[in-house]
């Protein structure tokens, strides 16, 4: 089949070094613009789109799918199906139109659970035990669409989303071609997704990640799974802000909520132990390190 691939961030990646490698033929590939990034915040392209050009395929960067001159561009290199994973922009119906087998998209959960932007990070936030990728055909709803394909996938102890989504990512690839193999030879029927069981999984804030020492510690290494690598759970301590690694809970040691104690913190059970820390204004250091060189003062907590 001749594709329009789309996507933008890393995750997306081996989604197109699959199709790359397939017996699809990938015309052209969409992404979003170049966008600031790093301390200069100076514009860089996506991994999708670095990917692509080094390939030698035409990159399409719209500003917005609904540019008219981006839906007269996709007719003009007329594919029979664009295929997508985590592009990052909804995609209006007279646009999804335009492909005869319609879009494709990979998404990082079973839906209907974690329809949205960040499905991994809700996963572990919420402590699945499982999860995995779909393939489902897009429409103008937040991750509706019939399902094509599932792919299952075991949440490890001690997963980051980072660590999660990089599995999900490799699995998915192949889900995604097998799914457009599939389709090209006539052989699936999309399934409506059930009215039950559906979830939402909105991007997780830089405020959302400022971990609570009152919760328990179940909740605090949670949140600090799912925040690694972004956004990046937090805390403060002398009104400074301090990024957080992955926490080891430490069930037979209990402490008041935020007192720290030999490299151990406080929550409203047991406590947790820090692993590496990165100190605002400093680089990532272990934890131990860190404590080492403020010598706190008795009573001292982070906030």
């Amino acid at each position: 089949m001749r594709l329009v691939f789309a996507g933008t961030p890393t995750a997306a990646v081996p989604s197109l070094e699959a199709l790359l490698a397939s017996s699809h033929d990938v015309a052209a590939v969409v992404t979003r613009p170049d966008a600031p990034a790093g301390r200069g915040r100076t514009l860089r392209p996506s991994p999708v789109r670095e990917r692509a050009e080094a390939a030698g395929i035409d990159v399409l960067t719209p500003t917005s799918p609904r540019d008219p001159d981006f839906a007269a561009q996709l007719r003009s290199i007329a594919p029979d199906c664009c295929p997508v994973v985590a592009y990052g922009a909804l995609v209006p119906q007279d646009v999804l139109d335009i492909p005869r087998l319609g879009w494709v998209n990979l998404h990082f959960s079973l839906l209907p659970a974690w329809r949205g932007a960040a499905p991994v990070q809700h996963a572990l936030l919420h402590g699945d035990e499982v999860t995995g990728a779909t393939t489902f055909r897009l429409e103008a709803g937040m991750d509706t669409g019939p399902v094509l394909g599932v792919t299952t996938e075991q949440v490890r102890p001690g997963d980051t989303s980072g660590d999660l989504l990089d599995r999900l990512a490799i699995a998915g690839a192949g889900l995604l071609v097998a799914t457009l193999d599939a389709l090209e030879q006539g052989a699936l029927v999309p399934v409506p997704q059930p009215s039950d069981g559906v979830s939402l999984a909105p991007k997780i804030t830089v405020d959302d990640a400022r971990v609570d020492w009152t919760a328990p510690a179940v909740r605090v290494d949670r949140l600090v799974r799912a925040c690694t690598p972004a956004p990046g759970a937090w805390t403060t301590l002398r009104a400074k802000r301090v990024k957080l690694g992955p926490v080891v809970p430490v069930e037979d040691v209990v402490l008041a909520p935020g007192e720290v104690r030999d490299g151990m913190v406080g929550t409203a059970t047991h406590a947790v132990r820090l692993g590496g820390v990165r100190p605002e204004g400093k680089g990532a250091m272990p934890a131990a390190d860190w404590l080492r060189g403020l010598r706190l003062e008795p009573g001292e907590r982070f906030a």
